[in-house]
């Protein structure tokens, strides 16, 4: 089995040593660039598996990478930012990224969260097939694949974690609290704010499609997957 190929975008070439020690040594294969135009085109000649984004870059800054990289694919992203600000974070949940750390990080840590987004994205190796079925929606987590009206909709790993989770219990309400616990696991270090982040973009895929179900908010409290039938 080949081993799994890691992005590594930063402009300081000591994170991107250090990280490729760490990450060599867990037995991937690391690529590295140090600007934003160098990134993007080391995506696209080496298909990584997941990509770790600095979001301050010279010539194309990480948010700017991270666009160009979701218009084609939904590879994992990371993004490693000096700030701290939630602003920052939201955004680039907004963008289609999978998690992010901030910097001063420890190289085991990034190495702990790429292990865990890996091992997300891949679905497992499961035999049962994690699949639910609604008017016009399929929702099917093996394969990490959307479908609305037959048609696939591309959707970043995490969504497609919170959209599985919730649809799984149907008219269940969840506090945000709950799916950080439940959907990022022990290994997520965010804040709430990160679930309404992902349900505005599940909304933006699934508004209107039926009128048999609705991924709707319960004020004060969370979200719930509510079947009208």
């Amino acid at each position: 089995m080949a081993a799994e190929k890691i992005l590594v975008v930063d402009d300081d070439t000591n994170i991107c040593e250090l990280l490729r020690l760490y990450l060599e040594k867990e037995g991937y294969t690391v690529k590295i660039a140090n600007d934003g135009m160098a990134a993007v085109q080391a995506f696209q000649d080496s298909k990584p598996n997941l990509v770790l984004l600095d979001i301050m870059l010279p010539k194309l800054d990480g948010w700017q990478v991270c666009r160009e990289i979701r218009k084609k694919s939904d590879t994992p992203i990371i993004m490693l930012t000096a700030k701290g600000e939630t602003f920052d974070k939201v955004l680039g949940l907004e963008l289609g990224a999978d998690d992010y750390v901030t910097k001063p990080f420890d190289a085991k840590e990034v190495v702990a969260r790429v292990k865990a987004v890996l091992r997300r994205s891949s679905g497992g190796n499961e035999r049962d097939v994690k699949e639910v079925h609604y008017d016009k929606l399929v929702i099917n987590l093996t394969n990490y694949e959307l479908r609305v009206n037959g048609e696939k909709i591309d959707t970043p790993p995490k969504e497609m974690e919170l959209i599985y989770h919730l649809a799984s219990n149907p008219n269940r309400v969840f506090t945000r609290d709950q799916l950080l616990d439940e959907v990022w696991g022990f290994d997520y270090y965010g804040d709430s704010r990160t679930v309404d982040v992902h349900i505005k973009r599940l909304r933006e895929k699934l508004e209107g499609v039926s009128d048999k179900w609705e991924l709707k908010t319960v004020w004060s409290v969370g979200y719930k997957f509510e079947t009208k039938e």
